[in-house]
């Protein structure tokens, strides 16, 4: 059998469970409505830009979006995402 390798964290979360210590959240509902709120937001794509990138960093956004199996178009779009929530 192939040895699993976990993270540092996932090994905690793995000795809390196996010590019966772990919990899920302390506020369940408001994570909820949190992910929630981010959910609809990345959905909600009204709004159409242009912008003007090198060949080289367009090149390396496609690359990664490969790596991650996912449109490049939509890495863009999450990245944004993810910059704009961090001011919220």
């Amino acid at each position: 059998m192939k040895k699993i390798k976990i993270t540092k964290e996932e090994n905690g979360i793995l000795n809390q469970v196996e010590r019966g210590t772990f919990t899920s959240t302390k506020s369940l509902q408001e994570d909820i409505a949190y992910y929630s709120k981010i959910a609809k937001a990345t959905t909600l794509k009204n709004k159409l830009i242009s912008i003007r990138i090198s060949d080289l960093d367009l090149m390396k956004l496609k690359a990664r979006a490969l790596q991650e199996g996912i449109p490049y178009q939509t890495l863009i779009t999450s990245s944004i995402h993810k910059l704009t929530n961090f001011y919220v």
